[in-house]
């Protein structure tokens, strides 16, 4: 199972915009389509029963004897120049998990079914947890199709393009759709590795929110305007970076975090003054009151640096969603697992959001995490080792088992 599980995960990885050992997979680019192409062979060697909803949420089943489906799975788009683990980890590990209890002769009584989530990443279209938001009915199909990618290109031609057909409003579950939800990951932060504990169960998913900001100035040759004159846009982004900095740190709070991630400078030249910036800017805590009077520090910092600097500036919060707690039926289910395996666990914060945030909000749904090392991710030397990766998988094969028996 190792070596064979080690091999796909390479494999996949070389579907990737990006050399080796970075990997670069933007939903509905090449690379990710010609991934999609090749898992869902894999899917179908497995005796899986395999389909696709209107925005690319690919689902693979083994049909039970009897009613009800038991869901895993995650996402494999990856953002630029990261690593080969994120979401991938509980694409073919969930695969894996599957393949386990066939090859134990395991029947299930309700059905199994691996659920591969499109744009976990909000890289294209500034959004995250696309695929599985829709899904959940957590976001409009119509605000959805609208969406644009950098080019602007909206997410209604792009997935035409990509041969993903039909109206959005289709994507949604039906109520009750999965009895309990399971997704495998790396942790993406540093404590199982510093605690030698093989297994994670998440307890919490934290509240993460999302800014863009746009911010316009005035041109100009960068010899020709005198200082007393400018009204840079740029420099009125770095006021807003470092406040964004300053609203995160002033919680006291070692659980909320801010980054200010892109800054798009126009019109990018060394001798014209910038004349218009955009920023995007994530938020994230486990407490939503905390993080939302992070996001209004951020706003009121937007309009000092606007009056100060003589700028037009507009804020937007793409998305401030809740956070979630897990089931405690379906991480019952995860312990005993990693009691009968005889594996050390934590139960943990997941920092980092997920689809099963959304998955959360219309079925039972837990997270296992297993290590990497140093806490490192979203960069190519991200790693987990196959001992870590059998592990998790192992433990997902025994809550699937408890789950659908």
């Amino acid at each position: 199972m190792k070596q064979a599980l080690a091999i796909e995960l390479e494999k996949l990885a070389s579907f990737s915009d990006s050399e080796a050992p970075a990997v670069t997979r933007v939903v509905f680019s090449d690379a990710d389509l010609r991934a999609r192409a090749w898992l869902k062979g894999l899917f179908r060697e497995a005796g899986l029963e395999v389909r696709e909803d209107a925005v690319g949420n690919t689902f693979a089943r083994w049909v039970g004897s009897g009613e009800g489906v038991v869901g895993t799975g995650s996402h494999i788009d990856a953002i630029p120049n990261s690593g080969r683990f994120d979401g991938t980890v509980g694409v073919l590990g969930g695969l894996e998990a599957i393949r386990s209890l066939r090859r134990a002769a395991f029947q299930p009584r309700r059905s199994i079914e691996l659920l591969m989530f499109t744009s976990e990443e909000p890289t294209r279209f500034g959004i995250g947890c696309l695929g599985s938001r829709l899904l959940s009915g957590s976001l409009d199909p119509s605000r959805a199709d609208a969406l644009q990618d950098s080019d602007g290109a909206t997410l209604a031609s792009v997935r035409a393009a990509a041969g993903f057909s039909g109206p959005l409003n289709s994507v949604q579950l039906a109520a009750g759709y999965y009895s309990a939800f399971l997704e495998l990951h790396i942790e993406q932060g540093p404590l199982l590795e510093k605690a030698s504990n093989p297994i994670g169960i998440v307890e919490n998913i934290a509240a993460p929110a999302s800014l863009r900001i746009s911010i316009a100035g005035q041109g100009g040759h960068a010899g020709a305007v005198l200082m007393p004159q400018r009204h840079d846009a740029f420099l009125g982004a770095c006021e807003i970076a470092l406040g964004v900095e300053r609203a995160a740190v002033g919680t006291g709070a070692i659980d909320t975090v801010a980054t200010t991630g892109v800054c798009r400078v126009f019109p990018g030249a060394v001798n014209s003054i910038p004349s218009a910036v955009t920023m995007e800017i994530d938020v994230r805590d486990i407490e939503p009151d905390r993080r939302d009077k992070v996001l209004r520090a951020i706003e009121e910092c937007c309009a000092l640096a606007a009056a100060r600097r003589g700028l037009a500036v507009e804020a937007t919060v793409l998305n401030a969603d809740p956070p979630a707690a897990c089931d405690p039926r379906v991480m019952g289910a995860l312990e005993h697992a990693c009691v009968s395996l005889d594996l050390g666990y934590q139960r943990m914060i997941s920092r980092a959001y997920h689809d099963s945030l959304f998955m959360a909000r219309i079925a039972p749904s837990a997270m296992v995490f297993i290590p990497c090392k140093g806490g490192v991710s979203h960069r190519p030397d991200e790693f987990s080792s196959i001992e870590d990766i059998a592990n998790g998988v192992e433990v997902l094969a025994g809550a699937l088992a408890e789950l659908a028996g």
